[in-house]
């Protein structure tokens, strides 16, 4: 083959190298850099609906604050970063501001409900729960809110707005004294403290010298000790 030849295809050869490397790194930036895609319009949807959208486009989302708004309901989309119709590349952030609803709310009634149910209502509502008083009474079972602070009514106010509560205790206990039991019949007490509504929930024997079968020598609570009728009573009998 003659040597200007060998020369011309050198040359083109060469020059196809060069391009095909060029093109190479130029299809490599674009890959790495990502296409571009447009920016859809999230206002009011949810996180979900958008993260969705989002997706399509090999975008992500990125909750960047929550704000009180009349206008959009809470968990609704207020605003968004970049703004809807602007061009940006794959695998980039949308950054959006959350609705946490409007800033003023009726208060609730929460009178007759269990302080747990009364909380979790307040939080869904954006509501504190404010000082918590107690007192004993037998018009609600204990744990249950007897009133609130403010009062429920219609009139709005701010979230945020700590609720105090009266929350009932049940009904007081009475106590008693316990009386002494040595040396008397255990079979005779155990009747008797029964009658009057105690429970005696264990009773153990041991051989005391001297005594016959069947008489008290110990017992708990001890005698002047303070019991409600929901304490156990243990007593120890000579056998």
């Amino acid at each position: 083959m003659p040597a200007k030849i060998l020369y011309k295809y050198g040359q083109t050869l060469i020059l196809f190298l060069i391009v095909f490397f060029l093109s190479a790194i130029v299809s490599s930036r674009t890959i790495t850099k990502g296409e571009l895609v447009t920016v859809p319009d999230l206002t009011g949807k949810t996180m979900a609906e958008a993260r969705t959208e989002l997706a399509r486009k090999n975008l992500s989302l990125q909750e960047k604050v929550v704000e009180f708004s009349d206008r959009w309901e809470r968990g609704r989309i207020i605003s968004q970063e970049p703004s809807a119709g602007s061009k940006i590349r794959t695998n980039k952030v949308v950054k959006t501001v959350l609705s946490g609803g409007s800033e003023l709310v009726e208060i609730p009634k929460l009178e007759g409900r269990s302080l747990e149910a009364a909380t979790k209502i307040l939080a869904e509502l954006g509501l504190e729960k404010g000082k918590i008083s107690q007192i004993h009474t037998d018009r609600y079972a204990a744990g249950r809110i007897i009133a609130q602070d403010p009062p429920p009514s219609p009139q709005e106010i701010k979230r945020l707005t700590p609720i105090n509560f009266l929350v009932s205790q049940g009904e007081r206990e009475q106590k008693y004294l316990m009386p002494d039991l040595i040396g008397k019949k255990a079979q005779a007490m155990i009747a008797r403290l029964g009658a009057l509504g105690f429970k005696v929930a264990d009773v153990r024997y041991a051989f005391y010298p001297g005594l016959e079968a069947g008489i008290i020598i110990k017992q708990f609570p001890p005698q002047g000790y303070g019991i409600a009728k929901r304490n156990l009573i243990t007593l120890e009998v000579s056998r």
